[in-house]
């Protein structure tokens, strides 16, 4: 564990299991789309987390463990050859920059489309997403997911197992479970989505029992020291409705503290809430924390510094965040010199494919030198 401190620097090293990160600054998961259509990371995604190798932590953009786990089209996966092969691209390169970087690991679960995958989605229960899912044809409505037997249960659980090892031999330094923002394992452990009767819904100890089991596989497979925890505590993303935000997160903490992980990640964590404070003051290990800077306005001016620094006088041990390293590569350098930061261009570009809002926003010296 990395002792809280109030005066203690962004830019100060942090250790995370056997990882020396040369500052507290991570660069958080986002999707992208920049994938192949069987899911192999391309080479314009190998120069874009290489742009961004400055992270102290690269967690790079959810990858699917399954195909009927897929939720957009032109996202990454991880569990074929030809996947890990091109993850191994990926990683080879953020290494030979001095890098470090994870991979987050998400099953979308009833956020996905048979136009997609191929397939039906899957959930705990066969309630549907009232959003309209994308897909190459357009916008279209969600389907009526297939509701997940105990025997499916149990070969989603090895299926994050097996992408875990795969992600390994991929080169990535650990993966992130994602619990978080309305995907497979957060269906499971809001009331909303989880209407099941058997030992995976009704109680708590029964809504979180999906999200420790994977845990529990993928830790066995890997390390706990490899294994970081993504959770998003009273988040709505994906018509999530949790219902029990405050006595729901409690045992699941308590529950995945006891592993031995290598983080945990809290996304869009309120310095002030209670639950907050609770998360830091249960949690022995590692604490990653993501601030809200808001979505569809811009970027604050300080590209979230103050946010992050009061979130580590708060107790975080790192802070990650998204769309400002997204639109600014050499973010950290930004940071530290006080620089101007270029803002996220329209935010249509984020996913639809190419060069243009990916790997084209420019650096500051590269600014400095076309002035």
């Amino acid at each position: 564990m990395i002792t809280a401190a109030a005066t203690r620097s962004l830019f100060e090293p942090a250790e995370l299991g056997s990882l020396r990160l040369p500052h507290r600054l991570a660069m958080a998961p986002m999707t992208r789309n920049r994938a192949a259509a069987d899911g192999t990371p391309t080479d314009l995604m190998t120069t874009y987390y290489t742009q961004r190798a400055g992270a102290g932590l690269i967690i790079a953009e959810a990858a699917t463990p399954s195909r009927v786990g897929q939720t957009y089209a032109n996202i990454p996966a991880i569990y074929t050859g030809e996947q890990v092969a091109g993850w191994r691209r990926v990683t080879d390169a953020v290494h030979a920059a001095d890098g470090h970087i994870f991979l987050q690991l998400q099953h979308g679960g009833r956020v996905g489309h048979p136009d997609n995958s191929g397939l039906t989605p899957v959930a705990p229960s066969p309630i549907p997403l009232t959003d309209a899912i994308h897909t190459p044809g357009g916008s279209k409505p969600a389907v009526v997911p297939k509701e997940l037997t105990v025997d499916e249960i149990h070969a989603t659980v090895a299926d994050f197992a097996a992408t875990a090892r795969n992600a390994i031999a991929a080169g990535f330094d650990g993966v992130e479970v994602h619990s978080a923002n309305g995907y497979l394992l957060h269906q499971f452990l809001s009331r909303n989505t989880n209407h099941r009767t058997d030992a995976y819904g009704g109680s708590i100890a029964n809504r979180i029992r999906f999200t420790l089991e994977v845990v529990d596989a993928v830790a066995a497979a890997i390390g706990p020291d490899k294994v970081g925890v993504r959770i998003s505590p009273a988040v709505t993303a994906n018509n999530i409705e949790e219902g029990d935000t405050e006595t729901l997160y409690p045992p699941l903490i308590a529950a995945l503290a006891e592993k031995r992980l290598a983080y945990l990640h809290v996304v869009f964590a309120d310095p002030d809430q209670p639950l907050f404070q609770h998360i830091r003051q249960s949690w022995p290990g590692v604490l990653i924390a993501n601030p809200n800077l808001g979505w569809g306005v811009p970027l604050p001016a300080d590209g979230g510094k103050h946010a992050a620094e009061r979130l580590l006088a708060a107790g975080a041990d790192i802070v990650s965040l998204g769309r400002a390293f997204l639109a600014n590569p050499d973010l950290v350098d930004r940071l530290r010199a006080g620089a101007p930061i270029n803002q996220v261009r329209d935010s249509h570009l984020m996913y639809v494919g190419g060069s243009e809002g990916y790997t084209d926003y420019p650096t500051l010296a590269e600014q400095l030198r076309a002035a």
